[in-house]
């Protein structure tokens, strides 16, 4: 208990004694509920030795997530003026996925903050990203709306994303998802498995992606492109999110150890 309440002590009490100076320089104001802030920096692995386990940020994670949603949609909103649905979409998304909010988060030294037990690896990498969700949403209760969007639009879009970069920036879900299964030496395939049409004739393309022929997940689009890209998205969201599908990937890595050298995927 000692050590974690030390942990704390050194991120909101620093020892030049500014009150709570190291979270203020971070969010650039001063935080009224301080609690609010520790709970967001804290992890659900942390646990004292005792065994009782500490409010974690996975309530506010899920606040923030809809609020870091609703500020970027806000953003972007004003920022492309002209640009329709789809492209607002899809920039939002880039925004929000997991990976640019861990880059963020690290960049901004989240991990040197974070409260956790645990070592993020290739299947919990989100825990600084999540922290990060878990800060905005701490932000909105104790400040409202308006300091979240400063917030996001100055001190995360400002400092760490071009808008115009990443709007230029097409994400490829099927190549990452592929790098992946050939890093962990797991067959992946896309399989197209039925073309229909929607209300105005026009044709809708519906793929499965598997991973040792055993389905991960399902995409849709008017191409056949767009329906790979969406169903690898779905399916790299639910290798880092769904712990059954975790042990399985485990299992099958296991499995794939057992082959020959040389014997095929």
């Amino acid at each position: 208990m000692r050590l974690f309440l030390q942990q704390l002590k050194r991120l909101f009490i620093p020892q030049n004694k500014e009150p709570y100076l190291s979270l203020s320089q971070l969010l650039g104001f001063h935080p009224n509920d301080v609690k609010l802030y520790e709970q967001a920096l804290t992890h659900r692995s942390s646990h004292f030795p005792d065994g009782k386990r500490p409010h974690n940020n996975e309530r506010l994670e899920f606040l923030g997530d809809a609020i870091l949603g609703a500020t970027v949609a806000d953003i972007l909103y004003k920022h492309f003026p002209n640009k329709k649905e789809g492209f607002l979409t899809s920039v939002r998304s880039k925004i929000v996925q997991r990976e640019t909010l861990n880059r963020i988060a690290l960049e901004m030294g989240l991990d040197k903050m974070t409260v956790a037990s645990i070592r993020p690896n290739s299947h919990n990498n989100c825990v600084y990203g999540n922290a990060l969700e878990a800060l905005i949403g701490a932000i909105y209760l104790d400040h409202g709306y308006r300091k979240c969007f400063k917030f996001v639009k100055e001190r995360m879009i400002g400092h760490y994303l071009s808008l115009e970069k990443l709007a230029r920036k097409e994400m490829n879900f099927k190549s990452n998802l592929l790098e992946w299964g050939q890093k962990e030496k797991l067959r992946i395939d896309f399989e197209l498995t039925d073309i229909y049409s929607d209300k105005n004739k026009n044709p809708i393309f519906h793929t499965t992606v598997s991973v040792e022929s055993h389905p991960l997940a399902t995409g849709t689009g008017y191409t056949k492109k767009e329906s790979q890209q969406t169903a690898a998205k779905k399916a790299i969201r639910r290798i880092r999110t769904d712990k059954n599908m975790q042990s399985l990937i485990t299992e099958l890595k296991r499995q794939s150890s057992l082959k020959p050298e040389g014997a095929p995927m």
